[in-house]
Formats: structure tokens, sequence, C-alpha cells
């Protein structure tokens, strides 16, 4: 297998792990070299993918419920589209909004295209939107200001999960499907609590039955998991077994932190939980 190594999603995604890739890359020549990594959560596919080239004996499972897939397999049409935007946009100033008329110009383009083929809407929202924004569709992407923002080089995913065996389900088909397999270790990384999950395949928000559903997974089984201080969940997790011995999946687990700033004034700590063996 080529040796071509991501340090981060070759498109943008929300959520994507790349400030814990140092840390991963440190813990997993514990774990097994041939056992099964199941990424259940697979959104970006960058945690599967670095899997896959820390372990290329191994078999490693890209659950793409996001189908991140079809965006890769739009590359080329989504480079183009971005040609032809930087030539619209090119004599007006960086970082700053686009006048209503550049913005009809910039529509009237994605429009040609989208007859014709389909159109990212995410990645593009990543060159013409205010930082942060993304939309799935055109009538989310048709109601936005539009900035300069423009990438002004071509995406790029050669060899990107090369390897990895994609599957698209809800992780509980997976997780039942593999939960008897003594081989597994399961890659948990489920979004948020009360995220906006509109950029992953699905309406609505991420609520705490979600969060908790997700718990059982981590029983019986190594793994690496990934939440933050925002969510509390391993504090409920630690007050539930005083209540329920034996109930906290994250007894025992070894913890890697990373402190992440949205800004001058706020922080928090995305947080990995890790697990060697089944005990």
């Amino acid at each position: 297998m080529k040796k071509t190594t991501y340090n981060q999603s070759p498109l943008p995604f929300q959520g994507q792990k790349r400030r814990f890739l140092k840390s991963l890359k440190e813990i997993l020549p514990d774990f097994s070299d041939t056992a099964i990594y199941i990424d259940l959560f697979g959104g970006s596919g960058l945690l599967a993918h670095n899997v896959k080239q820390s372990k290329p004996n191994a078999q490693v499972i890209y659950n793409d419920f996001d189908n991140y897939y079809s965006r890769i397999s739009s590359i080329t049409t989504t480079n183009k589209l971005l040609v032809k935007i930087r030539s619209i946009v090119k004599d007006y100033p960086r970082d700053k909004r686009l006048p209503a008329e550049v913005k009809k110009v910039i529509l009237k383009t994605v429009q040609e295209v989208a007859t014709k083929e389909p159109v990212d809407y995410i990645t593009l929202s990543s060159s013409l939107l205010f930082s942060g924004n993304y939309e799935t569709d055109y009538p989310g992407f048709e109601k936005q200001h539009f900035y300069n923002v423009v990438k002004q080089t071509d995406y790029n995913a050669d060899c990107y999960l090369q390897g990895v065996q994609r599957v698209s389900t809800d992780y509980k088909a997976l997780f039942n499907k593999y939960k008897t397999n003594k081989e597994v270790v399961w890659l948990v990384d489920p979004p948020y609590l009360s995220t906006d999950t509109k950029t992953y395949n699905s309406d609505g928000y991420w609520k705490l039955k979600d969060y908790l559903d997700v718990l059982q997974v981590l029983e019986k089984h190594p793994y690496i998991y990934f939440t933050s201080n925002k969510s509390s969940i391993v504090d409920l997790c630690e007050w539930i077994a005083t209540k329920v011995p034996g109930a906290n999946p994250f007894k025992d687990a070894q913890l890697k932190t990373v402190n992440v700033s949205m800004n001058y004034c706020s922080s928090y700590t995305d947080m990995m939980y890790y697990k060697y063996t089944n005990r």
C-alpha cells in the first residue's frame, strides 16, 4: 500500500480530529497490528486513514454515514468550479464581503454546473461564506452573504482511504454486527452533545440519550473514544458508577487532552480516552 499520510481531511469537515493525530500515533503501537479497527462515526475518514497508515496489516472499517466519499468523488468538479470563481473575484479584496452583483454571477456559475454534476456546497462554503458557516444545499447557500475567502489551490485526495473498507450504515447496525468479535478495536468519535448535525447526514441535534446509547460500545472491547469537557459525559458516568458499580466504561482508561481556543476569551478541552484491552 502506498504511504500517503494526510494530517487533515482533504476536504472541509466539521469536527475532524486533526489536533489529536500526534497523540493517536503515540498510542497506536500498543494496540494490535492485526485487529479489526472500526471507525463507527467515520466522518471525514481521517482517523480510519491514519490507523490504516500505521497498521497496514489491520482491517480498518470506515463508517461513512455522512457520505463524505461522494464529496471526494466530486473533487474534479469542485476544482473546476473554484477556478471559475477565482476568476470572478480576482479583482476584489481578500477577506471582504463580495458585492451583490458578484454574488449573482457566482450563483449563476454554480447553477450551470449543478445542472450537469453534483455540487459540493460544504466545500464551496469554506471558500465563500463567513468562517465556520457551512451549507449543504443550494437554497441555504443562496441565502448567505458571500466573502472573498476563495481557496487559491486545488483540492487533492490521492490515495486517501486507500486500503480502508468503506461502509455506510447506522452505527448501531455496525456495532451489532461486530460486538461479539474479540478482535475489534472501536474508534468512537460521536458528535458533541447538542451539536448541530446538519453538515453530517442527519437533521436536528445530538442529544444526551444519543450520547449515552453510544457508551455500550465501550464495554468488553479495546477502544479509542473522543469527547470534550463541554459534554460532562465522563462526570456523569463516574456519578452513575457510585450508584451502579461497574457502570463507568471509562474506569481504568487512559486520557490525553488537547486545549482548543475558540477566541481570546473562550476555550475548551478535547479529550481522548483509550483502553488497550477488554478488561
